[in-house]
């Protein structure tokens, strides 16, 4: 079989952006999704610290209480929108069937997220990581999940990152489309660097945005609960539940790293040389600016 053909088996495209097949197939019960005035959409394109932003909201709503965001996995309590396969997952029905107030987790472009958010002024997080991170993250995640194909060598991956060949498309027409609509009050826009920097001072922000009150007892207690290392080993929030044939943690982890500056480990001189002036090229009308190192 054509290697080519076999890469896009899974993926179709959806309004310009490549996205999973069976998520496409389903696309009518997205984009009719009934949002509600107190619904939270945590945004991120894929790869970039949605669990870690995700358990930190959960946080907020619970008051810090740790066992109640273990009472069910991240999956359950956060419902991942867009998520279809047949009857298996599905992010609508599970929102649906939820009480208010919820949390949801969206990978999609601002244009592609349902009217409804919009009409009814949800509160939004975008969290957002730098490009070369979120490639070698993007890498291993092929290598370990079912339904995606072989990614190819490294270099090759990258090379279809760079063209927005993979789910949800082109990662800077992502981030910059988002980027556009930071300026409005009902959105949060986070960079996982600053997370990584000084995880205080971005949970205190979120609690604000939330309309919370900070307490010092309440951020102490996030910061130590969302951690990489409890998030690792939280079986809540490290996807083991999931069964191998849908996610083989034995390739990799889901929780692999989760630093900044890992791209140093995966990116030769040449392919960054060539990855620089590739990006240079995407992000120069933008204003938007990213640290690949902390």
């Amino acid at each position: 079989m054509n290697s080519e053909l076999d890469y896009y088996e899974n993926f179709e495209e959806l309004h310009g952006v490549l996205m999973y097949k069976d998520f496409v197939k389903y696309w009518d019960d997205v984009e009719t999704f009934q949002a509600r005035p107190d619904d939270l959409v945590i945004a991120t394109y894929p790869k970039s610290g949605t669990t870690w932003v995700s358990e930190i909201a959960y946080m907020i709503y619970k008051e810090g209480d740790v066992e109640k965001c273990k009472e069910d996995v991240i999956f359950n309590r956060i419902p991942f929108l867009e998520c279809r396969k047949e009857d298996l997952m599905n992010g609508v029905k599970q929102l649906d069937e939820m009480n208010s107030p919820r949390i949801v987790k969206t990978h999609l472009p601002p244009e592609l997220l349902p009217a409804s958010f919009w009409e009814k002024n949800c509160k939004i997080i975008y969290l957002c990581r730098n490009a070369k991170d979120v490639a070698v993250s993007f890498y291993y995640f092929f290598l370990m999940v079912a339904g995606h194909p072989n990614p190819g060598s490294f270099p090759e991956f990258v090379e279809k990152f760079m063209q927005g060949q993979v789910p949800y498309g082109s990662w800077y027409k992502h981030v910059k489309s988002w980027w556009e609509k930071e300026k409005s009050p009902r959105i949060l826009f986070l960079f996982y660097e600053d997370l990584k920097e000084d995880i205080r001072k971005e949970v205190i922000k979120l609690i604000h945005f939330l309309e919370r009150k900070p307490s010092e007892e309440l951020v102490d207690k996030i910061i130590h609960h969302t951690s990489f290392q409890e998030m690792k080993n939280n079986p809540s929030t490290n996807y083991t539940t999931l069964p191998d044939e849908i996610m083989n943690q034995k390739v990799s982890p889901f929780m692999r790293k989760g630093i900044t500056g890992d791209w140093k480990n995966h990116f030769t001189v040449a392919l960054n040389e060539k990855f620089d002036k590739h990006y240079e090229e995407q992000m120069k009308e933008s204003t938007l600016k990213f640290r690949t190192e902390i």
